[in-house]
Order: structure tokens, then sequence, then C-alpha cells
């Protein structure tokens, strides 16, 4: 295999659920060495269950939910309740670039593995620390999960129907606090590859959600209106709606941002006069008579496949794609020609759909090397291996459950 772009950094994670572990999984796709802390007491919860599919797994090394997130790493499982093995974890952080965790603020510190106590063993480490409101102010201690971090930085409340409530967002909330997480550590690697320093990342969930709906801020500090919901309702752009078409729950997405396009949809639809009508002349015409065209629209795809619609759109100029189910997206072709469903081989699991890294690095591209790692399967290897500690040492602690 060729050498990733973050060969040879070391990153030790304490980290659990979504949030933390894809961050590094990320990183780990690049070429980053990384080393999961974990522990018998407190298990991430996704070996155990999937929130998402209601999935729950007997043991914790039969979940294909904390594969996809856990892929590349290595285990140790440590009692971090214990003093021998804080210190075997700061041995870990000595030899380090990066560290991540992901738990309450206030709690790492309690264990002893805080940025302050990190920096005193590794002067230059990079340290992010990834909650629900960030290490200070009023609700840094909160509670999160992706629903809370969503809820708090305002996207649900501009996302639904008008007379229905606020949406409620899942996991993919995690995955783009996951994502920003990667993206800080990136940058302070290069910092630190410029300057020699380390540094402390606060990375606030709510804040990364909230930051990725500027527009929301934008509109109130210029034009003091907070937007409600609006379904799929564009105040500029019409058609902007969903749209059934043949099949069990089989809908297209069409958005027409300007009278070219308009066109374009009218020449598809085979209904040239409709490019005449006052009604649909310009956009503000269309947003007045947006009901009546919603159905026109409607009553053209309700019996065609969505494909179909969407290549007769695309190669129209307007833009269309289909609504994909979960079971689309696993069958779809140009996903498929991608290669974005790789399969792993798993010890417990078998072989393990997974999605591949979501980039195309020409010269040192991001690759998947090996499964999520069962609980503990690195004791050895890191302890006798990397931090060169005598075997009957490692037995005693094991014996002694300091080490799992």
């Amino acid at each position: 295999m060729t050498k990733g772009p973050l060969d040879g950094i070391r990153i030790v994670e304490f980290t659990s659920a979504w949030a933390g572990p894809y961050a590094t999984c990320l990183l780990g796709f690049l070429g980053a060495e990384i080393i999961k802390v974990e522990s018998l007491a407190y298990v991430d919860h996704s070996r155990y269950i999937s929130f998402s599919t209601g999935t729950e797994f007997a043991t914790p090394n039969e979940s294909s939910v904390f594969n996809t997130l856990n892929l590349n790493k290595k285990s140790i499982a440590l009692n971090l309740k214990q003093p021998e093995a804080v210190e075997i974890a700061k041995r870990l952080l000595e030899i380090c670039d990066v560290t991540i965790e992901n738990m309450r603020p206030g709690v790492i510190k309690k264990i002893g593995l805080d940025y302050d106590a990190a920096r005193k063993v590794k002067p230059d480490i990079i340290y992010l620390s990834s909650s629900a409101c960030g290490q200070t102010g009023p609700h840094r201690e909160f509670m999160g999960y992706a629903p809370t971090f969503a809820a708090m930085a305002g996207l649900p409340h501009i996302t639904g129907y008008e007379d229905s409530p606020p949406s409620n967002f899942m996991g993919s909330i995690d995955l783009r606090s996951a994502t920003m997480s990667a993206f800080a550590i990136l940058t302070a690697l290069i910092h630190h590859q410029n300057t020699g320093e380390g540094q402390y990342i606060d990375l606030s969930s709510q804040e990364v959600i909230a930051a990725l709906c500027g527009d929301v801020f934008l509109d109130y500090i210029f034009n003091n209106q907070s937007p409600e919901r609006s379904g799929n309702k564009d105040k500029f752009m019409a058609p902007h709606n969903c749209y059934r078409c043949s099949g069990y729950d089989n809908w297209i997405s069409i958005v027409v941002g300007n009278n070219a396009e308009w066109q374009g949809l009218c020449d598809a639809m085979e209904k040239p006069e409709l490019a005449e009508d006052k009604r649909f002349s310009c956009a503000e015409n269309r947003l007045r008579h947006l009901d009546e065209l919603d159905r026109i629209i409607s009553d053209w795809t309700c019996d065609q496949d969505y494909y179909i619609v969407m290549e007769k759109l695309q190669n129209k100029g307007v833009a269309a794609a289909p609504s994909m189910s979960g079971e689309a997206l696993f069958k779809d072709p140009h996903l498929k020609a991608r290669g974005v469903y790789q399969q792993v081989e798993h010890p417990v699991i078998g072989k393990d759909w997974i999605i591949a890294p979501p980039w195309r690095l020409s010269e040192t591209p991001a690759q998947i090397k090996r499964c999520s790692p069962l609980l503990g399967e690195h004791n050895e290897e890191i302890l006798c291996g990397l931090l060169k500690m005598n075997p009957d040492e490692v037995r005693r602690l094991t014996k002694e459950k300091i080490v799992y």
C-alpha cells in the first residue's frame, strides 16, 4: 500500500459514539496511526447499539456501526479509574502527535488526562476536545447528542413544513461535527509543521452546526427577520420542490434557477405553451402561482421512473435528481461505478459493507487498511511493542484489571 499524506502522524483518542470516532477515522484514511483507548467499564455504546436502525448487539465486537466509524484503528483497553492505567495513557500521549477526546467537559480532567496534563509529558501536543457546547460558557457541562447539537444550533427550527414541528436531526449532525474536528486537527498539524508549536482546540458541536447555517444569522443581522419553516419552498426560485414519481415513495427534486432553465423544463415536459404562459413568465410570477405550478409538474412526473425524469431534465440543463432512499443509494449505478461501497473482512461480522473514504487523491490515496479493532485487540502490541513494557508486567496489569 502507498503511504498516505498523514503517514508518520500518531493519534491517541479517548472518544465514543460518532462525533469523536469519525473524526479520527477520516484522519486514519489519510494514513495517520490511530490508537483508541477503551474501557470495559464504559464501553463505546456504538459497539452495542445502532440508534439509527434500532439494532442491538450481544457482544462488543459485532457492530457494523462501530466498524464503519473505527476503520484502520488499534484498540487498547485500560481501566482509567486506576492510577497505573492513567500513567500508561500518559506514556501514549508522550509518543503521539495528536489527542482527541469527546467526554463531557470536566471528565477528562478528573481522570488526569486533560490538556494541561498532556502537555506536561508532550509540550507540543495537539489536543482537541469535542463537546456539545464547548469548554467554557454557561452551557459547558450540557450533555449532548446529534438532535440536541442541531436544535441548539437552530437547524431544526428552519427545517420542516409550515404547519409541522421542527425536524429532528440524527447521526449526520455528529458526522458534520466530526468532519470539522478533522479539519481543525489538520490546520493545527500544518501550524506545528511550520512552527513546532502544539495547541489546544476547543470544538463545540453547537457552533459547528450553527456556522453551517450562516445565512440564518445574516438574515437576522441585516434584515431583522428570523426565517421560519417553509417546507421545500425557496424565496427566489420556482419550481423548487420534490415531486412524486412512479413506484413506492419515489420522488424527484427539481429546481429551476432562471428563465433559461424554466424553458428547459417546459421542453422536457413537452409543454412549450407553458413557457409563454404569463403566470409562469418569470420567477416572481411562478412563485405567485406556485400551487398550480407544482400540480402541473406533479401530473407530469407521477407515472414516470425518477431516473428517467432526471435524465430528461438534466439533458435540458435543469437541476434534477432522485430523492434517494437507503436502498436506492446502495444500488445507485453512479456510486457503484465510483466504488463508494466496499466490503471489509471482519473476524466476527464477516464481510461487512462500509462507505469508502470520500476523497480521490491521485498521489496519496485515502485507504482502508483494516476493519475496526476488537475491544482491547492490540493491548500486547501497544504495551510490549510500542511502549516496550515487559510481558510479565503486562500480565500482572491484566490480572489486576488495570489492563482489560
